[in-house]
């Protein structure tokens, strides 16, 4: 794996990055946003005139009709310019958030997992909502600049008639502005907060659903809900205090636009009473003091949208600026090259050692199950080689040394609690639809029956964590997977603790027979597939105690009867 060395570590730097890479749709964008503005605050100025012009003498129908086509091309010009504006805008605001969910679903899901203390749910929230908002400063700027060249529009308009109504306009903006942006910096705080509890009650649910099972099987699950309950109230008031600083954003800018326009209207009809404007430009007043209150109004929510992308892009740089537990190597293993495993020592594992040669069927015995995790966990390079002692070598190179993405394509240890994924069985088995050897591996695992079972066959529809298979399927299906995947190496982790005798003896030998030729190694205590294994090697408190064929053990280790006899 490649490292990121253009991770954004800030929130603000994560804003930069999405502004910088839309700046051409957001010009356009802001082009034509600016250009409804315009259009929108010509609308009272050109009825205006329109008065002012009936009201003199020497007026003709002739005139009369042009101003009315004047009116028409203002109106066109305002829907055709938001339509494709908002187009633009949008276009790229949905762009940018599936870059970034993109980015911090990668970030989650890498082979080596960053250093963040973040669970799974609270990850998920981070890309789907998080990285909405924080895309959403796409269209905030160019609404922002367009709400801008209206209320300067509408100000230079108002000024021309008579400075006080400019003055008034321009003031009352910044007045407004600054009130609101005091407001605004309790919105962020309060929004990162009520995010960061909402993920938590999202981790807290994925956690539940995922033991929903053995928890009613102990009768924890009533606790569970509480703890959950917990942890939902605990967001709910987040969310309620949230929705009452927003509300009193909200209620506050519509207040004072209010008083602007109200203002305004006021100011234009005591200079019209006064005789300093005339009636055409009272109406223009008038009408540019109701409209000013839509751009008034989306000019004063921009800096609460402002500082929600900015939490949200605060909480996508928990994760994209977390370091990887491990900073991997760049070399390749040679192919179908040997498994050192040299004085290791993690957890479970003492002082443990042993060789794979190349295309040898190794099984490994652990007499404790804590070990047997353990050296999974390694293998899998789920524990960084600087997190414990010893070295592991693959193809004559150490573990340290080696690119993620290499180890992977070279070795694959296939967990025995292996996830199965909404889809197919065939997505399952396959995801990239690449290998060639399905049909062996579906043979090889006994999946076959379940293939038989329906019409579909390979294209049967698998629920979320295979809810609709059963234990024994699913695991079946995990084997398959790691079967087709076809590595040079390939490690099992009790791949057949669901599934009955008879058919475990079948898929022990099939996976033998499959895997001939290519390094395999089945750390299990089934008496299959040790049984059908070239060698056992006993793993007992953290280190190999004994090394023979499974036959030869139980005729002369009697701990190792007790321990794989079934």
């Amino acid at each position: 794996m490649t490292t990121d060395t253009q991770r954004p570590r800030h929130g603000a730097a994560i804003l930069r990055t999405a502004l910088r890479r839309n700046i051409g749709a957001m010009v356009w964008g802001t082009l034509l946003m600016g250009l409804y503005q315009a259009g929108e605050t010509a609308f009272p100025i050109a009825l205006g005139l329109i008065v002012e012009h009936t009201m003199r003498e020497g007026r003709s129908l002739q005139a009369l009709a042009l101003s009315i086509g004047a009116l028409a091309v203002i109106i066109t010009t305002v829907s055709l310019s938001w339509r494709f504006g908002m187009r633009i805008l949008q276009k790229a605001n949905t762009t940018e958030a599936h870059r970034w969910r993109v980015k911090v679903a990668a970030c989650g899901l890498q082979p080596v997992a960053r250093d963040v203390d973040l669970k799974s749910g609270e990850v998920l929230t981070i890309a789907t909502e998080d990285a909405d908002q924080t895309a959403d400063i796409i269209e905030v700027v160019p609404l922002l600049i367009s709400s801008l060249v209206a209320v300067l529009v509408a100000a230079v308009a108002l000024g021309l008639a008579d400075i006080r109504l400019g003055l008034l306009v321009i003031v009352g903006t910044v007045a407004i502005l600054s009130v609101l942006s005091v407001m605004s910096k309790r919105i962020g705080s309060s929004t990162q907060e009520q995010q960061a509890s909402v993920a938590r009650a999202g981790a807290k649910v994925a956690d539940l659903i995922t033991g929903l099972r053995p928890l009613h099987g102990f009768g924890g699950n009533h606790a569970a809900f509480r703890s959950y309950r917990k942890v939902s109230t605990e967001a709910k008031h987040q969310s309620i205090s949230v929705a009452k600083v927003n509300g009193a954003y909200a209620g506050t800018a519509l207040a004072l636009n209010a008083v602007l326009a109200g203002a305004v209207t006021l100011t234009a009809g005591r200079l019209a009473f006064d005789g300093r404007i005339t009636i055409g430009e009272l109406v223009m007043a008038v009408g540019l003091a109701q409209f000013i209150m839509e751009p008034l109004k989306l000019f004063s929510e921009m800096p609460k949208y402002v500082m929600i992308a900015r939490a949200s892009a605060e909480r996508m740089a928990l994760v994209l600026s977390a370091p990887p537990v491990m900073t991997p190597g760049s070399a390749r293993p040679s192919p179908g090259g040997d498994l050192d495993v040299d004085c290791v020592r993690h957890g479970a594992l003492t002082d443990l050692k042993f060789r794979v040669k190349a295309g040898e069927f190794v099984a490994i015995a652990p007499y404790q199950p804590r070990a047997a995790a353990d050296l999974a966990a390694v293998l899998a390079v789920r524990v960084p080689p600087t997190a414990y002692r010893g070295t592991v070598r693959i193809g004559g190179r150490e573990l340290a040394d080696l690119s993620v993405e290499a180890v992977r394509e070279h070795l694959l240890v296939n967990p025995y609690d292996g996830e199965i994924f909404a889809g197919t069985l065939r997505t399952n088995i396959d995801p990239s639809g690449t290998s060639r050897t399905v049909p062996d591996a579906v043979e090889a695992s006994m999946l076959t029956d379940v293939v038989a079972l329906h019409r579909e066959g390979l294209d049967y529809g698998v629920r979320d964590r295979g809810a609709n298979l059963s234990g024994g399927q699913r695991q079946r299906l995990s084997l398959a997977r790691a079967l087709a995947a076809d590595t040079d190496v390939l490690v099992l982790h009790d791949p057949t603790t669901a599934v009955d005798a008879v058919t475990e003896q079948l898929i022990a030998r099939n996976v033998a027979k499959l895997r001939r030729g290519r390094t395999t190694i089945v750390i299990t205590s089934s008496p299959a597939f040790l049984d059908a294994a070239d060698r056992v090697l006993v793993l007992d408190d953290g280190v190999i105690t004994a090394e023979d064929t499974h036959r030869n053990l139980l005729a002369k280790d009697e701990a190792y009867c007790l321990a794989v006899a079934r």
